[in-house]
């Protein structure tokens, strides 16, 4: 009975006295690493202008990925050589295969906000992933995303919000 609670204690001291050996695989550390990288790294952005350019001297180290919610706004219009791809289902494995590790994977959205959802887990996956600045808003003249941020940011200008200082 003695050497049972003996083996116990030391299994116990052995357990709690090792140093974590996976640390290095802890996914909170792993986004922190990527959020505290964004700052030298552009934040992860481009601009509609690069993807214009990149697009008009045909480069070939990228691929924008479209991944508005509706499919019906793709079809509707979308950059050139797009691909699109919900930003939800985005990490589904048979998505996943589409998306080379070798290419920029530049994300682009109505207005800038739902692209910035699977950038981070791109990035953990090892995915060279940037987000578009403003999204397809960016892209097109009178695009209905760019109208509603038009207007939202109209309304806040008139509603006097509390602000903190």
């Amino acid at each position: 009975m003695n050497r049972t609670r003996i083996a116990i204690v030391a299994v116990m001291l052995i357990v709690f006295s090792v140093p974590p050996v996976f640390a290095e695989d802890d996914p909170a550390k792993r986004m922190s690493d990527i959020l505290m990288a964004a700052k030298e790294n552009g934040n992860y952005q481009v601009s509609a202008d690069e993807v214009n350019m990149w697009i008009r001297t045909k480069a070939d180290d990228f691929i924008v990925l479209d991944v508005r919610p509706n499919p019906e706004e793709y079809k509707a219009g979308h950059i050139p050589g797009s691909v699109h791809i919900p930003f939800y289902a985005v990490l589904l494995p048979e998505n996943m295969k589409k998306l080379p590790k070798d290419k920029k994977i530049i994300l682009v959205c109505g207005t800038g906000q739902l692209e910035n959802m699977p950038v981070v887990p791109l990035r953990m996956l090892g995915y060279d992933a940037y987000t578009m600045t403003f999204g397809y808003a960016a892209w097109i003249k009178g695009f209905i995303g760019g109208q509603a941020m038009k207007s939202i940011v109209g309304k806040a200008a008139s509603r006097n919000y509390p602000v903190e200082r």
